[in-house]
């Protein structure tokens, strides 16, 4: 049978390294995961407690497009909280995941055979999201020397772009936009007229500053966050994204025949996890700890070229003094170490090759394993 172009995006190789250290796990092994983004903890209790509760009583059917009222207004509120923003709740808009919001925001901002512009190194979804849309992506690559994110030069000198994506805190590595580069950065996309996407899913995970969202400095553009990383809810699917009050009915009808609904039991687990500030702040100081075992012995095994994290549980570090293929290098440390990480082929098609993403999303004693376990194979390695 006939197979679309649009169809053929490329594989997302960080589950290809998970589906090996599966393999070496049900071998026996005892696989440390830095290669994946996901919590190890669960979905806080007052989440778990509210779904329980619905249960017994809903049938948990359909809900509004945009999503359960209750849950809107929860997320308004969050704003105030985190960023003293006054966000009226119609433009919260409750979506199956981040995925859910990124295919709602290309659809409603390009048209197809548009050009995107993205910093590399950058989450590969957008990429291939936009290719299964029939848009372009278009990398704009990024200097250690900036932290891996992009300046409004470089958006200025992008040609023929009908919008722009930034995230902060980054994926894969972790660092943040201060306020002034992100308003510069908004400032480019104004300039040019181009739509404005801002990826904030690792907003609550930051460990010095907090991260500034794009809604303190305007109204033009799309936010999508997510309750994956911060709120510890990966598996559920719940997300969200806040766009402009002129385009809340574009997003409806899309969202009507796309999704017809967010999940219901998600929505009711979400609307809990807004009220487990205790626990979430709990789970950050555990990252906050991984991250300094990381910054200190992660140069020490010989991983000396990072540009050290605000936020998110990644570091991203070039090791092209160590090799020129980051997939057989990834191997090599699983094989060798016991520890899975993950090749930047997967986030910078370009230059990939020569980069390493390490999560430290686990346990603290996970993580001091894995080191010692780096530390170990890298002295072989000499």
């Amino acid at each position: 049978m006939r197979r679309s172009r649009r169809g053929e995006v490329d594989p997302f190789i960080v589950m290809d390294v998970m589906e090996a250290a599966r393999r070496a796990e049900a071998a026996g092994r005892h696989i440390i995961h830095m290669e994946v983004g996901q919590p190890s903890t669960p979905a806080p209790a007052a989440a778990r407690a509210a779904l329980a509760r619905a249960m017994e009583a809903d049938a948990l059917g359909y809900t509004v497009a945009l999503g359960l009222p209750a849950l809107r207004a929860g997320i308004a509120a969050l704003y105030r909280r985190w960023y003293g923003v006054d966000l009226n709740p119609d433009r919260v808009v409750v979506t199956a995941g981040s995925s859910g919001a990124f295919l709602l925001a290309f659809t409603a901002l390009f048209d197809a055979g548009e050009r995107v512009a993205l910093g590399e190194p950058g989450y590969p979804s957008y990429r291939q999201i936009l290719r299964a849309l029939s848009l372009t992506p278009v990398g704009l690559p990024t200097r250690i020397e900036d932290r891996f994110q992009p300046r409004p030069e470089d958006v200025a000198a992008a040609e023929d772009i009908a919008g722009l994506i930034v995230a902060s805190p980054a994926n894969p590595s972790g660092t943040m936009l201060a306020r002034g580069a992100l308003a510069a950065l908004m400032q480019a996309a104004a300039d040019r007229g181009i739509g404005f996407v801002s990826d904030e899913i690792y907003h609550g995970l930051h460990y010095e500053g907090r991260a500034t969202s794009a809604l303190e400095i305007g109204d033009e553009a799309y936010v999508i966050n997510s309750f994956s990383k911060y709120f510890s809810m990966t598996g559920w699917r719940i997300g969200w994204m806040v766009v402009p009050e002129d385009h809340i009915r574009t997003v409806e009808r899309l969202a009507q025949n796309m999704f017809i609904c967010p999940p219901h039991a998600s929505q009711i687990a979400a609307l809990g996890a807004l009220e487990a500030a205790e626990e979430l702040e709990a789970n950050r100081a555990v990252y906050a700890e991984n991250r300094r075992l990381m910054l200190e012995r992660l140069p020490k095994a010989g991983f000396t070229r990072i540009a050290p994290p605000d936020g998110a549980f990644y570091i991203y570090a070039d090791v092209s003094e160590l090799t020129t293929d980051s997939r057989a290098f990834a191997a090599e440390i699983l094989d060798g170490a016991g520890v899975a990480v993950t090749p930047g082929l997967d986030f910078d098609p370009q230059r990939g090759a020569q980069t390493l993403r390490f999560s430290y999303a686990r346990s603290t004693a996970d993580i001091a394993e894995g080191l010692d376990r780096l530390a170990r194979l890298m002295a072989q390695r000499g």
